[in-house]
């Protein structure tokens, strides 16, 4: 049932204003720590996903099939948040959906954690799921927090809530990926369940420190429209499970039934919504002009996730199989390199931040097509650079761990000038129709350019062959090369945002 709140209406125990989290809303705490057990149990399940898939005392599946499955799985959390935001939207609200989203999760870390093979892609799908609801609505909720986009905390407050991301993401692999490892594979399932477990504990706790506004439904459906809904969702689950089940009973079903739909779903819907907002009549000239602008950076960014969440996979699985994974002697997992990302990301941004309003006052700031241009040309830097270890390990040899560690490093570079400039352009070029619809789209980019690679490995394309490798770098560096060529055009279709 919808709840009607303003904003203005109070909780019985909403805390005074004396109480209060490093200066802000008390409410941040609660959501800072629920996104921070949220992100250990995922980064956690990520660094250990495709370890387990290759692993003899895992699913010891080819390396080409751990990474479209890894490729596809990731490419459907980000597909979902799209989905996430509306039923907050018009079912629940945002703040029973992450509360739904986080039970969702732990039940399907629990479910990878069974023994068994059988239960291991449902659990994977629970997963999924339950991230895409999360994603789209826990934000939302840190700036329902604040006294609209001019409170004076709000910066500083997204700040902190992303502290508590790249924490959790630091310390996932450091544990989950030690017990997987080193102890049993399921057993860092059942860590990951227990970090969602602690998240969700501490959100449903904590929640009358939150804002009443998490609790409204914007635009809840009617009695006709969820009856609709209920039907159109019923008649596609039905051909779905028909489908599968022919296919099954015919004896034909491979993995790739499965992984197939879903990849090129991920290539087709960004398309089609794209496509749908630029036949919009109610746009106006100027909205369609950035509109059109959008779509070099939509692209731009595909391109660059495509390349960059293969440190997750491709690289992974090359360190796994030849690099020497120690340093001074001293060995540790695998799955610890997933560690270095977020721990540059916390010591870098604060750098970034500083150094764009530094060159802002002096009126040296780069456009933010300048900004993607860079951002492409590392990443292609990053898989230059990944040529080296190959290289070595062609010649038989083991590849030290600090090449590794130094493709982790570009690619966090490149990170820094296209994810929040990215987020930020997002919210700039969003036409007021689709105000709150725009930051799916922006998750859409990562669902294109993960589907991608999901694609060229269920097209059995090694994605650890050098003529590959190089392949990839050379189309990101002319990406990057093609929104630089342009961006004087971009400028002008983006009209008044800058």
């Amino acid at each position: 049932m919808a709840t009607s709140l303003t904003k203005d209406s109070v909780q019985p125990g909403t805390p005074g204003p004396d109480k209060a989290f490093f200066g802000h809303p008390r409410g941040l705490a609660t959501l800072f720590m629920t996104e921070m057990w949220e992100r250990f149990s995922y980064y956690g399940m990520k660094a250990l996903l495709p370890l387990y898939l290759v692993a003899p005392g895992g699913l010891h599946l080819s390396a080409g099939t751990a990474t479209a499955i890894y490729s596809v799985y990731l490419s459907l959390v980000y597909l979902l948040a799209l989905p996430g935001g509306w039923f907050a939207d018009r079912v629940l609200g945002p703040r029973k959906t992450v509360a739904v989203a986080g039970a969702i999760i732990m039940l399907g870390h629990l479910t990878l954690a069974l023994p068994w093979a059988g239960t291991f892609y449902g659990g994977l799908g629970l997963v999924a799921i339950g991230s895409g609801l999360l994603k789209a609505n826990i934000s939302t909720m840190v700036g329902h927090l604040y006294d609209g986009p001019e409170d004076p905390r709000r910066d500083g407050g997204f700040t902190v809530f992303y502290i508590g991301i790249n924490l959790g993401a630091f310390a996932a692999p450091l544990a989950i990926g030690t017990v997987g490892e080193n102890v049993n594979w399921h057993l860092g399932f059942a860590l990951a369940a227990l970090g969602m477990a602690l998240g969700l504990t501490q959100f449903l706790l904590g929640g009358r420190h939150l804002d009443s506004r998490s609790d409204v439904v914007p635009t809840p459906l009617t009695a006709p429209e969820k009856a609709a809904t209920l039907r159109k969702a019923a008649f596609w689950a039905a051909v779905a499970a028909v489908f599968y089940l022919v296919v099954g009973v015919s004896g034909v079903y491979t993995l790739n039934w499965l992984l197939v739909p879903i990849t090129i779903a991920g290539l087709v819907i960004p398309v089609l919504v794209i496509a749908r907002m630029k036949r919009d009549k109610e746009l106006d000239r100027a909205e369609q002009s950035k509109l059109t602008a959008y779509i070099w950076f939509f692209v731009a960014a595909a391109v660059f996730w495509m390349i960059y969440d293969q440190g997750g996979s491709t690289v992974s699985l090359f360190a796994e199989s030849s690099a020497e994974n120690s340093v001074f002697g001293w060995e540790f997992p695998v799955s610890w390199y997933q560690s270095v990302n977020p721990v540059m990301i916390m010591a870098l941004a604060p750098v970034f931040a500083w150094a764009w309003l530094a060159l802002a006052r002096r009126g040296k700031e780069p456009s933010t097509a300048v900004k993607f241009t860079m951002g492409l040309v590392l990443i292609g830097a990053s898989f230059f650079l990944f040529l080296a270890p190959l290289s070595i390990a062609e010649g038989g040899h083991k590849a030290a761990a600090l090449w590794l560690a130094a493709i982790y490093f570009v690619q966090t570079l490149g990170e820094l000038t296209i994810s929040p400039v990215g987020l930020s352009v997002t919210t700039k070029m969003a036409p007021q129709k689709y105000a709150s619809q725009m930051m799916g789209i922006w998750f859409l980019a990562v669902t294109a350019g993960d589907a991608t690679t999901g694609l060229l490995s269920i097209a059995e394309v090694d994605l650890n062959r050098m003529g590959v490798v190089a392949l990839e770098a050379v189309l990101a560096v002319v990406a990057g090369a093609a929104v630089w060529m342009y961006r004087k055009k971009v400028k002008e279709l983006m009209g008044d945002v800058h």
